[in-house]
């Protein structure tokens, strides 16, 4: 996750619109929507954005707004920004072949668990082992996903420890491949550079250990190759936690970042989650932390994965 800054215009894109303001174009409203939804995602200050995409940050807050008349080269610059196509930002990824068309007419309209059906079965299909029996060191393999502070690396080791399985920390191996600390990869080479090295990271992890309990970082979702490797080859759990109980074991581990601006952390924080969850909901098993305390949380977390694995 990038690090949480200060916006000059924090709230423009929520704020309601002045009494004298003429209506915003539906288009531009729902556009500006989906820029924020993506932005949240994948955990990207509007700051950060507007510097990847070369455009002023008052630009982009105007754009996300829905009162940005932006140019289609802006658009093109704000895409290559948040790492999607630009018919993505502009809603419609499927018309790019007439099977593409066809695929999407087919799953129109599903439910969301018909349309997982349907991912599991491409998957399996088409070698992704995501399918019961399509990768047999699956359920061996635990993967807990979630947003810093979930718990991840604190009950990540004590269920790796209890189940005799090795214990990996992503980021740490990605810091290792690429020579740099996360923020380093951020800024000297970019948001795209760094997806690589994760998934060269979590390749590692699948094909070395056949049984390990793997913390991933919160943002890992946000890229689906690597999100559909995991869940092909991992038995996931997604760590859930109150945005306040994010905010504050975050800040007891040190890290004061989340507190320079409270008011603008807390709200970063929760539009994150909210741009991640459905994806983070797509776990094998969802446990939430908040409910517990450290030793009550392990415990019961215990109980599920034994479950899960058949053992008692």
């Amino acid at each position: 996750m990038h690090p949480t800054a200060k916006h000059e215009d924090a709230d423009l894109a929520t704020a309601p619109p002045p009494a004298d303001e003429p209506p915003r174009h539906p288009f531009l409203v729902t556009l500006g929507e989906r820029v924020r939804t993506l932005r949240s995602r994948r955990g990207m200050t509007r700051k950060a954005v507007a510097v990847a995409a070369d455009v002023s940050e008052r630009h982009l807050a105007n754009l996300e707004y829905g009162t940005g008349n932006a140019s289609v080269l802006v658009l093109l610059q704000v895409a290559q920004a948040l790492q999607c196509s630009l018919t993505e930002l502009l809603g419609d990824v499927t018309t790019s072949s007439p099977e593409w068309l066809l695929i999407r007419e087919l799953l129109e309209n599903r439910n969301e668990a018909d349309l997982r059906r349907a991912r599991v079965a491409i998957g399996s299909l088409l070698g992704g082992g995501a399918a019961a029996g399509g990768d047999a060191g699956r359920s061996a393999r635990i993967a807990l996903i979630g947003l810093r502070g979930a718990g991840k690396s604190t009950l990540g080791q004590r269920l790796a420890d209890d189940l005799g399985y090795a214990f990996i920390e992503l980021s740490r191996e990605i810091e290792k491949f690429a020579g740099c600390s996360i923020n380093e990869i951020h800024a000297l080479y970019g948001t795209p550079a760094y997806r690589r090295y994760e998934r060269r990271a979590l390749e590692e992890a699948i094909q070395i250990y056949p049984e390990v309990v793997i913390a991933t970082p919160g943002g890992l979702v946000s890229d689906a190759a690597n999100f559909n490797l995991l869940l092909s080859h991992c038995t996931t759990i997604w760590l859930q936690a109150d945005p306040a109980d994010h905010m504050g074991r975050v800040a007891a581990q040190g890290d004061m970042r989340p507190m320079a601006a409270s008011r603008e952390a807390m709200e970063d924080l929760k539009r994150i989650l909210a741009g991640r969850s459905a994806f983070y909901s797509k776990a094998d098993l969802h446990f939430n932390t908040s409910a517990y305390r450290l030793d009550d949380a392990f415990d019961a977390l215990r109980t599920q994965v034994r479950e899960v694995l058949g053992i008692s």
